[in-house]
């Protein structure tokens, strides 16, 4: 029989976060800077801990250099070449230590992973991603991956509830991404009913990974400044994010010009899109489980990431947090029904 969990699970939508008295007098004090040390490599990590998707239209070289200049991390999508690869690096060591190589779990991945780790050594992280991070199959090759880098911080995912979380960790994981359903261009939700409301998922998946001694990331589900700050406070130790670096001059793939105005192509890795560009096309077995939008450009990414970093201060300033690492401790969410007044949206000026 199927059962039911009446249990009230929570989105960002569902919540704001409560102020609370502070002695914090501006947001130029707040120190976003977090620092980590992982269970199973034993690396240490500074930096601040936002991730760029590693997306082909998000996790790109050009959104690594401009990002590394802020201390914030890439996934680096795994299409690239190992010349690329070999080129990227020999330009740009100083921001290394803020990217991961990525890779799936299908037939050449392993290989052509360990093609870059030998061709860049001086990358220290593995981004191991699946759609669904439940599968033997995927634990399996996570326990090989450690076997074969025993050195390099692993994040590994999606999944969603406390029990994955911890099983991934054990097999080798130092990092879980969390997250499924909830992307701006996932359709997964509507195409398979599985999912998981993001704060809710962040809540427990950091409760579960914190008392290993683990770290998770809030992977999807952001729309706007507050959101991350809610990731965070939520207990995410790295919140990730696509759809808010997409559309930007450092965004993979070319402008296009309609009637004026310029755009970029943004779409779900498990898009009818991206399955063509990079597989040759939807297999007959399986859905396209992602949208393609196309998205106004919106210039370099640099005035979105200091927005973003600002909202997170902000929010810090909001609950006395002087550190990042503070903000989880201090915050309280409160259910509401409202985000926003929004009589005059209509009317904005872009």
């Amino acid at each position: 029989m199927p059962r039911i969990d009446n249990d009230i699970k929570l989105d960002f939508k569902d919540v704001l976060v409560r102020p609370k008295r502070s002695t914090i007098k501006s947001r130029s004090d707040v120190e976003l800077t977090r620092s980590y040390t992982f269970r199973n490599s034993k690396k240490t990590y500074s930096g601040v801990p936002i991730i760029a998707a590693n997306m082909d239209t998000t996790g790109t070289f050009e959104m690594a250099k401009a990002l590394g200049k802020y201390d914030i991390f890439t996934t680096i999508h795994k299409h690239y070449s190992i010349e690329a690869w070999k080129e990227f690096a020999k330009q740009n060591p100083e921001i290394i230590k803020n990217i991961a190589a990525s890779s799936g779990t299908a037939k050449g991945d392993m290989e052509k992973l360990t093609a870059i780790l030998q061709a860049v050594p001086e990358i220290s992280f593995i981004c191991l991603d699946v759609a669904n991070g439940y599968s033997e199959h995927f634990v399996e090759f996570l326990r090989e991956l450690r076997k074969k880098f025993p050195e390099h911080t692993i994040m590994a995912g999606n999944v969603v509830t406390g029990e994955m979380v911890e099983e991934l960790i054990l097999s080798g994981a130092d990092i879980i991404k969390v997250g499924i359903g909830p992307g701006s261009v996932c359709t997964t939700r509507k195409k398979t009913g599985v999912g998981y409301p993001q704060l809710s998922a962040v809540i427990e998946c950091a409760d579960a990974a914190h008392g290993l001694g683990g770290h998770i990331i809030s992977d999807g589900g952001c729309t706007c400044p507050g959101d991350v700050a809610k990731a965070f406070g939520a207990g995410a130790d790295f919140v990730m994010l696509g759809g808010m670096l997409a559309g930007h001059t450092e965004s993979g793939g070319e402008l296009i010009e309609q009637n004026g105005k310029r755009f970029k192509l943004f779409y779900g890795m498990s898009s009818a899109t991206a399955m063509e560009k990079h597989a040759g096309g939807v297999a007959e077995y399986r859905a396209s489980e992602g949208k393609t939008v196309q998205i106004e450009y919106r210039g370099d990414v640099q005035k979105t990431i200091l927005d973003i970093l600002g909202g997170v201060r902000s929010t810090c300033t909001y609950v006395g947090a002087s550190h990042l690492k503070e903000l989880s401790r201090r915050t309280t969410f409160i259910r509401v029904t409202q985000q926003l007044n929004e009589v005059y949206s209509a009317f904005e000026k872009k």
